[in-house]
Formats: C-alpha cells, sequence, structure tokens
C-alpha cells in the first residue's frame, strides 16, 4: 500500500494552480453568502453556478406556468387544483376521490376530495384564478358559509394571486370560531 503524502504538501502542490486559489478564496466567504448578479461565471464554484442556474429556472418555470394558468379558462384551474391534491396523496389512491365541481351553482365550492372510501370525510376546494386582483375577506366569509353549509370540517383555499390582510385576519378568525 502506498502512502499518500502529508496534507500539507498536496495544499503547497495545489496553490500552484490559479483555479485552487481562486476556490480558497471563494470557500473562504462565510456559508449562505450568495453571489452578486454581477459575478462573473469565473469567479464563481460549480456549485454556486448550478445554484444560480436552479434559481433562474425555477423563477422562470413558475412564471411561464402561472401565465399558462391565467391564460386558460376558469374551470382548468379548478380541475388543476383538484388533480394536484389527488396526485400530492389527498384522497389516497382512488382516481376518483377528487373531483372538480366548478360551475354555476356549485354552492361555492369549486372541488372535493374524498378522505376515506366512503366519502364521510372531505376536504372541499376553493380555487380563485386571480391575475391582480388578491382574495378579498368576503371572498373568505363566502367560503366559510359554503363549508357551513355542507356541514364541512375542513376547507383549502387557493389563489393564483394571494390574500388580503383582511382576508387573513377573517380566515384566522373565523376558524377559531368553527
Amino acid at each position: 500500500m502506498l502512502a499518500s503524502p502529508p496534507p500539507s504538501i498536496n495544499i503547497k502542490f495545489l496553490e500552484t494552480f490559479p483555479e485552487f486559489k481562486l476556490f480558497r478564496e471563494v470557500s473562504d466567504q462565510p456559508s449562505g453568502s450568495a453571489p452578486t448578479p454581477e459575478a462573473n461565471l469565473k469567479d464563481l464554484t460549480p456549485d454556486e453556478i448550478i445554484r444560480s442556474a436552479h434559481a433562474e429556472l425555477d423563477k422562470s418555470l413558475s412564471v411561464e406556468l402561472l401565465a399558462k394558468v391565467l391564460a386558460a379558462p376558469p374551470d382548468f384551474f379548478e380541475r388543476l387544483v383538484v388533480q394536484l391534491l389527488v396526485a400530492m396523496g389527498y384522497g389516497g389512491s382512488a382516481a376518483e376521490a377528487g373531483r372538480a365541481l366548478g360551475k354555476s351553482g356549485d354552492g361555492g365550492v369549486d372541488g372535493v376530495i374524498d378522505q376515506d372510501a366512503l366519502g364521510l370525510d372531505r376536504i372541499y376546494v376553493q380555487a380563485k384564478r386571480y391575475a391582480d386582483n388578491k382574495v378579498s375577506a368576503g371572498d373568505i366569509r363566502d367560503f366559510f358559509g359554503s363549508l357551513d353549509r355542507f356541514k364541512a370540517s375542513k376547507g383549502l383555499f387557493v389563489t393564483t394571486s394571494g390574500f388580503s390582510p383582511a382576508a387573513k385576519e377573517t380566515a384566522e378568525l373565523l376558524s377559531v370560531l368553527c
């Protein structure tokens, strides 16, 4: 078996390469510090390049997907949300465990996920596809009213936009009262 040279000899040898010196300089920076956008690719480690590229792809993909969802008919988003929840394992393995209701007279509920085989435990879903508007307190109150009408104990509100502060406050207040 060959004996390896002492670590100091290996480091001295590696320091003869400019790339290794650059690597050591970057490695000495505090962990978690992200490279600046103007950083030159040759100044980044392979890991930093991969993380940066992944972040760019992730952002680009999310913008593209949101644009496609917003361009599709409203019932597409409702079906998408229900299919996503079933794919995530809600409703078990049965394909018919989730169904999109979204139509006129749906009672303010866009989908239902059966949590058990008999359909006794259900999650009611409201899906709002907004481009610029935020979900309002009124939307939350309407959904809670629908949950009450269905005697539901579980509900999920999904949106493409966000929730107004009043909507968040209303949801917190109503969930405490239930």
